[in-house]
């Protein structure tokens, strides 16, 4: 298929506005030095909407859609500190609708203080509903039975699937693609640069390669770094969004899943554990940046890059677009880790 240079001729679906765009880049004037890196920031964690990084950009297309369906009332779910449940809190209070949250916890019924992204869920008034990490894994069957007892209420339920990773919600990141850009420096536009990227659920990742893809933007290849479960997982979901989103619009270019970059070598003891290292990067990255980074997504993303910019071959190009999708409020919980 001939590569598609502007996303206006991809028909894509509307979007509500949710998201401060664009958002800025920024220079790395020490951390990428010192990593031998020509590094950029992709300021992804100042997309407004209360701090929800890359949220915002999915959920301005899942709103769309929710509203043109007529729902009042948007249903997720996530981890206990999940940026994206309290992204959808915060995007449903600016629009006028409610939100159910399912959020995933040892123990429902000893269920945690409302601290961070908890508290912020509760402000933006979402009802939260705990569930355990068995049942979590029923989630998309957990969802739809709340839908349909909200239904049966009389209210009217839209699904959001975790992270808002869908073909819809992945749109966001391709169109950020574009953004990107317009934005770099004449010299960045040609010539190999990697777009290095935190992969907890997969949308993200969908979007910027469908982007590059769209945009016939050869020289950029995406890696991510995998905050949770492995390569081939990622490799396998990322392919079946971009697959799944070709078919809703045919103009979409193909993703195979073995063209995918996928480094699983920082996820450490699991979601949302950090190492040692990782903060240790997280420290860096403020200290020498001026940047915040979190334990659960950026600061492994950043370990990541840091740990391959060193090895010969660990990159695509040395010189670097990082995204930084946000979760700064993740912080809080490894609030003393980070003191020592």
């Amino acid at each position: 298929m001939p590569a598609t240079r502007e996303p206006a001729a991809l028909n894509l679906p509307p979007r509500v506005p949710l998201a401060r765009l664009p958002t800025p880049i920024e220079p790395s004037p020490r951390v990428g030095a010192a990593l031998g890196l020509d590094l950029l920031y992709k300021r992804d964690d100042l997309t407004g909407l209360e701090l929800s990084g890359n949220k915002a950009r999915k959920l301005e297309y899942l709103l769309a859609e929710a509203e043109a369906a007529g729902a009042d009332t948007l249903v997720t779910c996530g981890g206990v500190q999940s940026n994206h449940c309290r992204a959808t809190a915060f995007a449903a209070a600016k629009r006028g609708l409610r939100a159910v949250l399912l959020l995933r916890v040892p123990d429902p019924a000893r269920p945690p203080a409302p601290e961070a992204n908890v508290l912020l869920d509760r402000l933006a008034g979402a009802e939260i509903r705990w569930v355990s990490h068995d049942e979590y894994r029923r989630r998309a069957e957990l969802m739809d039975a709340v839908a349909s007892e909200l239904r049966a209420a009389g209210r009217r339920a839209y699904v959001i699937p975790e992270g808002g990773s869908s073909p819809l919600g992945s749109l966001g990141y391709l169109l950020a693609v574009a953004e990107l850009r317009r934005q770099l420096p004449e010299a960045w536009r040609t010539g190999p640069l990697t777009l290095a990227y935190a992969v907890g659920s997969g949308g993200t990742g969908a979007g910027l390669e469908l982007g590059v893809r769209a945009l016939g933007w050869k020289d950029a290849r995406p890696v991510g770094f995998a905050v949770c479960n492995d390569a081939a997982y990622f490799r396998a979901t990322i392919a079946a969004l971009c697959a799944d989103a070709r078919r809703r619009w045919p103009a979409l270019p193909e993703v195979p899943a073995d063209e995918l970059r996928i480094d699983d070598g920082f996820i450490g003891p699991g979601y949302a554990q950090a190492t040692s290292d990782g903060l240790e990067i997280i420290r860096r990255a403020a200290r020498e940046d001026g940047v915040l980074l979190d334990p659960v997504y950026t600061g492994k993303a950043m370990l990541g890059l840091a740990t391959r910019a060193r090895e010969p071959g660990g990159l695509p190009a040395p010189r670097v677009v990082f995204f930084h999708t946000g979760g700064a409020f993740g912080l809080f919980p490894f609030a003393n880790a980070l003191a020592g």
